[in-house]
């Protein structure tokens, strides 16, 4: 596993981060000179460019592809996959975010208006285009193998995850490099201020985000990228790689009903159908790491169908009380983070969290202190803009 985001500089810092309770969160001057957006909050990654990328490495790379690179030279290096392996044609990508490099598209609009195209490069379009951190990844690596990019907003690591679980497990491919990006951006935030989605506790912002908090009051945009290896179990075991937990379920679906307004119904059948996929009750599941944007809707439709589908208040806590909503990485990133709390049999709390929104699901909502808990199965959960809906299920080993 490879992590970048405001917690730390990988996997182990972030570790360390979680179990100081470091809400991340902070006020972005640049954000306070827009008019007319009125959230002045984000979560910026702790992010310093690699001495031995050289400008051949970065020329077709916005930000969001770097942090791609920086997470999965992490993953890949704890993996301990060599050239043969990546360059077999056995090897594959899956990864997404939800959408290319804001700054690019910033170069293309230049044309419009200079009526000039001295702005746009022959990397311009490289670095914006929706498949540009799979593609990134795929030149620098030298696969051959399957290309999966998966741009569905907030979903789009976790897709990538269980598309990549799919090849696998279906024989097509032997090894997946998965996970998901997103730089920071001012648009990002607008997008969701003109949906009144944003916390505006710009006074506060260590008290921002509360998910699943009756005082909660939005979304914390990040940026950062979560990066996993997946590879075929025998042979993972037979060359002796450090297996950190098996992927044993996933399952997708679409609510088909509206492109921002939640279902929690169909909510639920995702979470029913990753459980089926891994062949276990809801009772063999000993914790859920929850999408928990803060967001008034989000927060109760997902509550909703968790209940619906364990019928019990099973502990869960959210990730994006530390880092914000890091969108289309945000799905690789807690996969990671429910990973290791499994193999650590300690689970971090919500932070903010101080009274469950009585709107909510009766849930076991993990705050304070963080949580002990002996399990052998963890499921992380995600929901984008489209109505797209994806759940995994890990095992530890």
């Amino acid at each position: 596993m490879g992590i970048v985001s405001a917690l730390g500089k990988g996997v182990d810092d972030s570790a360390v981060r979680l179990r100081r309770f470091e809400n991340c969160i902070e006020v972005v001057p640049e954000l306070e000179g827009y008019r007319g957006l009125n959230s002045h909050l984000g979560c910026l990654a702790r992010f310093e460019r690699p001495a031995h990328w050289t400008r051949k490495t970065t020329r077709t790379m916005g930000p969001v592809s770097e942090y791609a690179l920086a997470a999965t030279e992490e993953a890949v290096a704890q993996a301990g996959l060599d050239a043969a392996t990546l360059e077999s044609g056995r090897c594959g990508i899956a990864y997404g975010s939800c959408s290319g490099s804001v700054r690019a598209h910033l170069d293309l609009y230049s044309m419009f208006s200079s009526n000039e195209v001295k702005n746009v490069t022959s990397g311009t379009y490289i670095k914006l285009m929706p498949q540009t951190t799979a593609c990134n990844l795929s030149v620098h690596y030298k696969t051959h193998g399957r290309l999966v990019p998966t741009g569905t907003a907030c979903t789009s690591g976790s897709l990538a995850i269980g598309n990549a679980y799919e090849l696998i497990k279906y024989g097509l491919q032997d090894v997946m490099i998965a996970g998901g990006a997103e730089e920071f951006s001012p648009t990002q935030v607008a997008i969701f201020d003109t949906l009144y989605a944003t916390s505006l506790r710009n006074d506060a912002p260590g008290a921002s985000p509360a998910p699943y908090d009756a005082g909660r009051d939005g979304l914390v945009v990040g940026e950062g990228a979560g990066t996993l290896v997946l590879e075929e179990y025998e042979r993972a075991k037979a060359r002796g790689a450090k297996i950190l937990a098996e992927v044993v379920g996933f399952f997708e679906n679409t609510d088909g009903t509206h492109v921002t307004n939640p279902n929690h119904e169909t909510m639920s059948a995702c979470l029913a159908g990753a459980l089926a996929d891994a062949g276990l009750s809801a009772d063999a599941v000993g914790y859920v790491n929850g999408h928990g944007t803060a967001t008034k809707a989000g927060d109760i439709a997902e509550t909703t169908a968790t209940r619906d589908v364990f019928r019990r208040a099973v502990p869960i806590s959210s990730t994006k009380s530390y880092i914000g909503h890091t969108l289309g990485a945000c799905g690789a990133i807690e996969a990671e983070m429910s990973i290791m709390m499994m193999n650590a049999g300690w689970f971090h709390p919500t932070l903010n969290l101080r009274a469950p929104d009585p709107e909510c699901a009766p849930l076991d909502y993990i705050s304070g202190e963080g949580r002990e808990i002996d399990t052998e199965y963890v499921m992380s959960n995600n929901f984008a803009f489209g109505g797209v809906n994806t759940s995994l299920v890990f095992r530890r080993m």
